[in-house]
């Protein structure tokens, strides 16, 4: 399904469009990903920032990641929904939240990471790229 694509939280009060594809999308599974979806993992997708339009107002929260970089994510105040994080490591990047999508059919990780702290009951599809850290694996 090509872009644009349409999402926004659960009480509608944040709407927003993404004008561009995905750069990738992942399925994460550190024990913050599971944490903050209150399941087996979390869903990430890398998109540009100037590609994504939202209307309503927002909060934000800051934490510090495993890497020591500040990660900043930012969720509708009235339902809490979170839509995307802003990663401290890269510029101009922001890693919207998937399943705030109208439309999720055409999702499809193109990696699963954090491995290391993944649910053992969770099965891998076949053809996905595993990582056991962040990706992409870091020296």
């Amino acid at each position: 399904m090509p872009a644009p694509y349409h999402g926004g939280c659960q009480c509608g009060a944040i709407r927003y469009e993404l004008t561009a594809e995905p750069q990738r999308i992942v399925a994460c599974h550190c024990k913050e990903c599971q944490r903050q979806s209150g399941s087996a993992f979390g869903m990430s997708m890398l998109v540009d920032r100037a590609d994504l339009h939202l209307t309503g107002e927002t909060r934000s929260f800051t934490r510090v990641a495993d890497s020591g970089n500040d990660n900043t994510g930012v969720f509708c105040p009235n339902c809490g929904n979170r839509i995307y994080n802003v990663p401290g490591y890269i510029e101009g990047k922001v890693v919207l939240k998937p399943g705030t999508l109208d439309d999720t059919s055409w999702l499809k990780p193109h990696a699963y990471i954090w491995l290391k702290s993944a649910q053992g009951w969770v099965p891998l599809p076949d053809g996905v790229v595993p990582v056991e850290g962040q990706f992409p694996p870091r020296d």
